[in-house]
């Protein structure tokens, strides 16, 4: 087993041997019995003489390669969400162009396999002066997925956050967004442990009145609601929530602490998935989602619970930067010659948080040739002056 020499929190250099035992997704068919959707990040072009400050250049062969892996693996693509630093790193004319590449390098039948993110975010910050302005542009982003073929994630809005009176303002725009709607559309409530800017969503100051209010929402607008993905990191509110919803309409988790239970579901229903800490461990989520739909609970568990290790890794406070994780394991893999990532953001972790990240993700079977990602890690500590 290989094995390398990494600092502890209190910077002694230690010799770690690794497991290394990668998982490898099933082959296709995929049989699944959930819906598994994976929030995809984008490879930024190291090359770029761009400032930090200006548009990305992506490495558009490499962000579109990772999208084929997704989707052999058998898993639905989010595109253009905040894995992809939509809103941190990532504007709106870069994910539109995201969301139709994405859409080209797809077969017809994989074309409805990928949501795309319909925000607000092309508005400068604190530019919206009343309600009708953010549904105008809600409802320019939505053309603009909905002209290139795709279906749609109605993502939440920082302007609408700032701006909205009440639950009666939400319910005006997304009553006349969804009107427009040409196929059901998942709605996506986002905590503010991602994103500290909505707090407060769905204008209520506490959890269990904003949760009448989303539900309200749907139960208005259920023709055209596919589900809702829920990341508030609470999975008993998430199951509470999901035995509200009105039939057909779906609960995708989006708790990256609690997902194997909350997928694995119980006598009264189940969530599905749309989750960021899938990027990273598509292999081993095919594995186990194909454990589950097989009745195989016992291996379901053996192979989901050590991929809870690494996303708590991952995720941690300050939880909007898990982002850097999900990219860092990219690059160990060789998904990615490079670990830069748009606006700086692999600078957003200190080096412990790589080496806890690097050690669970071999222990969860996620490093899928280990000696390359040693070696990978031994080029990133010698950027710290370690010698490993």
């Amino acid at each position: 087993m290989p094995a390398i020499r990494l600092p502890n929190r209190s910077g002694k250099l230690v010799t770690r041997r690794l497991k290394a035992q990668p998982v490898t997704a099933p082959p296709p068919p995929h049989r699944f019995n959930r819906i598994a959707f994976a929030a995809a990040h984008v490879v930024a072009d190291p090359r770029s003489a761009r400032e930090s400050d200006a548009p990305p250049a992506l490495d558009w062969d490499a962000t579109l390669a990772f999208r084929r892996h997704l989707l052999d693996c058998g898993l639905r693509i989010a595109e253009a969400m905040d894995t992809a630093q939509r809103g941190m790193g990532l504007p709106w004319p870069a994910a539109r162009e995201l969301i139709q590449r994405s859409l080209d390098a797809a077969t017809a039948a994989e074309r409805a396999r990928i949501f795309c993110g319909v925000g607000t975010d092309h508005l400068q910050p604190g530019s919206a002066r009343d309600i009708d302005a953010i549904t105008r542009a809600y409802l320019r982003q939505l053309d603009a997925v909905q002209s290139a073929g795709g279906r749609v994630i109605m993502m939440a809005s920082r302007e609408l956050a700032r701006i909205a009176d009440g639950p009666e303002d939400y319910a005006r725009v997304y009553r006349r967004v969804l009107a427009e709607a040409e196929q059901p559309v998942i709605l996506h409530w986002l905590g503010e442990m991602f994103d500290p800017q909505l707090a407060g969503y769905w204008g209520r100051g506490n959890l269990e009145a904003a949760a009448d209010t989303v539900l309200g929402i749907i139960a208005d607008n259920a023709d055209v609601v596919d589900g809702i993905k829920v990341s508030l990191l609470d999975a008993k509110r998430e199951i509470a929530l999901r035995r509200r919803l009105p039939a057909g309409v779906k609960l995708y988790t989006g708790d990256d602490f609690n997902y194997p239970a909350l997928i694995q579901g119980d006598a009264r229903g189940h969530s599905h998935a749309l989750l960021g800490i899938f990027d990273p461990v598509a292999p081993v989520a095919a594995a186990a989602l194909a454990a589950l739909a097989a009745g195989d609970t016992a291996r379901y568990d053996e192979l989901m619970s050590p991929t809870v290790d690494l996303a708590r890794v991952m995720f941690r406070a300050p939880t909007r930067h898990y982002k850097t994780g999900v990219v860092f394991i990219a690059w160990l893999n060789g998904f990615q010659s490079h670990f830069i990532m748009p606006g700086g953001a692999q600078a957003m972790r200190p080096l412990d948080y790589f080496t806890q990240v690097f050690l669970a993700a071999d222990r969860a079977g996620v490093l899928r040739d280990p000696e390359l990602a040693c070696a990978r890690m031994r080029r990133l500590l010698s950027m710290y002056g370690i010698d490993a």
